[in-house]
């Protein structure tokens, strides 16, 4: 009798020990494949980075766009950037510039294509606030597609959406109907550095 009790003891406690390796392999295994948790002041962190970046508003005189050099929150991946240099364009402009878009405009979405194509989809402020007149279109139109394809080298061409269409215009002169490369041609070329004196001759 005494055998057969020793014998069902020690029955027992191998099948504990072979459930506590085996739940220990489980475990182990989890925690091996759990990503490390983020603390608060790192995720504090990155909600805090921010970027330079180049924007683009109108002149005083209302005649072309100047590039200003900016901060702008950071994006963990293409699209995000992307999102977050709009919202900045949009943004109200250093002074004594002015804003390319009209206020109140907001972006809905971006999405960014593998052919390096993005779609900024803006709000019917974009066409409802417009001021009208070509130049101002242009503006408009391009210090969006070059914010993008300056500072993203992922991002070749911009086409604006509003309100999740595709659009002819937003004031009847720039062609919409397609995405649009960067061009400098209505940006104010950067400031002449002064000429550095030359020494006088002994």
């Amino acid at each position: 009798m005494l055998r057969i009790l020793l014998s069902g003891v020690a029955g027992v406690a191998l099948a504990l020990a072979i459930g506590w390796f085996v739940v220990s392999r489980i475990v182990g295994r989890d925690d091996a494949a759990r990503p490390p948790a983020q603390s608060a002041a790192a995720a504090g962190e990155s909600a805090d980075r921010k970027i330079r970046a180049t924007l683009f508003y109108v002149a005083e005189d209302g005649m072309r766009l100047v590039a200003v050099d900016r901060e702008v929150a950071f994006g963990e991946d293409t699209v995000t950037q992307a999102h977050r240099l709009v919202e900045a364009q949009l943004g109200p402009a250093p002074a004594p510039l002015a804003r390319a878009v009209p206020d109140g405009t907001a972006v809905r979405n971006v999405f960014v294509t593998e052919r390096g194509d993005a779609f900024v989809d803006l709000s019917k402020e974009v066409t409802t606030r417009h001021s009208g007149g070509s130049l101002q279109e242009l503006f408009s139109v391009y210090a969006i597609v070059n914010a993008l394809t300056v500072n993203l080298p992922a991002i070749a061409r911009v086409q604006i959406l509003v309100d999740g269409q595709e659009v002819d215009t937003l004031a009847g002169h720039v062609d919409l109907r397609s995405p649009l490369r960067k061009s400098y041609r209505w940006v104010a070329p950067p400031a002449a550095q002064p000429a550095t004196p030359a020494p006088a001759a002994p």
